[in-house]
């Protein structure tokens, strides 16, 4: 069994040999329940918002001019609507 020491703050440190077991790395959540009288510690589920931007896109991004130019075009095009 390992143990760990809770601090005044109501930290603690998780010892190597469960982070390594749950595969959690700094900054990861943790799940806590009390099932039966024991607490289970587990990784949390990540939510939609942390997962935002882990993936790559296949689609080439454009470059700056590009942007600028379709902001541009954009504003030009509103322009003609509103003054017709």
């Amino acid at each position: 069994m390992t143990t760990s020491t809770l601090t005044i703050k109501g930290q603690t440190t998780i010892p190597k040999e469960i982070r390594d077991y749950l595969g959690i790395k700094p900054n990861e959540r943790l799940a806590f329940d009390i099932k039966a009288g024991n607490v289970v510690v587990s990784r949390a589920s990540r939510s939609i918002a942390e997962l935002a931007g882990s993936l790559k896109s296949s689609v080439p991004r454009a470059s700056k001019q590009a942007e600028r130019d379709g902001a541009r075009a954009a504003r030009v095009h509103r322009y003609l609507v509103k003054s017709a």
